[in-house]
């Protein structure tokens, strides 16, 4: 297949106050071996004035190439939303502003996917690092493993970053827009594809670099913000719900996993006063692992007596005592 004519392939970058790492992150999709290409970038919002100026700068020195729009500040997965409903690409690739696409990886995950045509999306390997360390070939996360589909591997937490896979453009038109959820809305996404048992290519080459840099991380806004935590918590409902369409089997390891995950966001969903939803995750987590519905129940009859806040702190000092019996022993 000819590079130069191929499918077009769209990059979509979405930023927020980010003007230097969002120049890296263009240039490194600019650099690619393949085309044609268009890059989308998605302002979100941004209140410094020079996010945008640098956008404007990046469209007007690759006209052909660049295109830059700006929204209303709505959180990542509506940036990436606002760039796919403007894409032209047969093939989609989402690359985070802070992130690096390797110069071959559309290159290679084109060529996967066009022999591969009951694929979804090929995903390669990544490296992640702290920028200003040297990147060293050891593929992060799960991406130098090989699977045929996302569950159940995916209730275990995600696989890859967000720019890892290259996408089939008609895939994502088959399971909606990107949610709103301020946290983990990819992982919801690409579960989303899961469910409807979305097949895998394997790219056998380091195609990305996920890198991590001082200043705040979306991701992390869970921990002090009530909203961001509450998305949390309704990105792992979802995705209960995902895994149950893809007929994954409660008494498998992943799912099993999963619900020691929902039983820990319940205890913590109680401990800072949202009892309702702490109620459902608790009954998720029950019916999945009826391995430990004793202790389910007896968890259950502690905060019929003592309330979720004061069961969860005497959870926390007997699981503290525990801990401390276990390292004094022989």
């Amino acid at each position: 297949m000819s590079e130069a004519n191929g499918p077009l392939v769209s990059v979509i970058i979405p930023v927020h106050n980010r003007t230097e790492l969002l120049r890296e992150a263009a240039l490194s999709a600019l650099a690619q071996s393949y085309r044609p290409i268009e890059i989308i970038i998605v302002d979100d919002g941004s209140t410094d004035p020079e996010t945008p100026r640098e956008s404007d700068r990046l469209s007007a020195e690759n006209p052909d190439v660049v295109r830059a729009v700006r929204i209303p500040n709505s959180g990542p997965g509506a940036a990436r939303q606002a760039g796919l409903d403007r894409a032209n690409g047969t093939f989609v690739q989402f690359l985070d502003s802070d992130d690096l696409l390797l110069p071959r990886k559309l290159e290679l995950q084109v060529d996967g996917l066009m022999a591969n045509p009951e694929c979804a999306l090929s995903y390669g390997k990544t490296r992640e690092h702290r920028i200003g360390a040297a990147p060293v070939d050891v593929p992060a996360r799960r991406t130098g493993e090989r699977f045929e589909t996302l569950f159940p591997a995916a209730l275990e937490g995600r696989i890859w970053a967000t720019e890892t896979p290259l996408y089939r453009r008609s895939a994502l038109e088959a399971i909606g827009p990107w949610s709103r959820l301020r946290v983990l809305e990819d992982w919801e996404y690409e579960c989303r594809l899961g469910a409807r048992g979305a097949r895998l290519h394997y790219c056998d080459a380091f195609v990305s670099d996920h890198r991590h840099h001082r200043g705040p991380r979306l991701g992390l806004r869970w921990q002090t913000d009530d909203s961001a935590f509450l998305d949390m918590l309704a990105a792992h409902t979802k995705v209960f719900g995902y895994a149950q369409a893809a007929h994954i089997d409660n008494n498998s390891p992943e799912m099993r996993h999963f619900a020691r995950n929902l039983f820990r966001l319940a205890r913590a969903a109680g401990a800072r006063g949202f009892d309702e939803r702490a109620r459902e995750l608790l009954g998720l987590a029950r019916t999945i692992d009826r391995r430990r519905t004793a202790e389910y129940r007896v968890f259950g009859g502690l905060i019929a007596v003592l309330g979720w806040r004061r069961t969860v702190r005497w959870g926390e000092r007997l699981a503290g005592v525990r801990r401390r019996i276990l390292t004094r022993a022989p």
